[in-house]
């Protein structure tokens, strides 16, 4: 009884981080700061000087929150930034913010 207890309190909480929008804990006014600093220009120098195509051309390779955030940790190491993941996640909150609105 106790245990079917327990599950039945913790399902709800489960849920809620399950559903917790991506990006959820970063600053989207963090990664604005840190996308202009470390972003724009690599962007810039592969299409012509328009960084903002990488986002929204019709080809583009990120379809998902999950795709988002490791093509952040990849650009992370590709440019040595060496950010920690916390702002990592900022720069996810504001690219999702910005560009790709993905839900849940």
């Amino acid at each position: 009884m106790t245990r079917t207890l327990l599950l039945i309190l913790a399902l709800p909480s489960a849920v809620a981080v399950a559903a917790e929008p991506p990006f959820a804990h970063g600053d989207a006014a963090a990664g604005k700061t840190l996308a202009e600093r470390d972003c724009v220009a690599c962007h810039a120098r592969l299409f012509e000087g328009d960084a903002e195509r990488i986002y929204t051309r019709p080809d583009h390779k990120v379809r998902s929150s999950a795709q988002l955030a490791a093509q952040i940790a990849y650009c992370n190491t590709q440019l040595g930034t060496q950010y920690f993941p916390e702002e990592e996640a900022h720069v996810g909150a504001y690219l999702n913010q910005r560009y790709y609105r993905f839900n849940p």
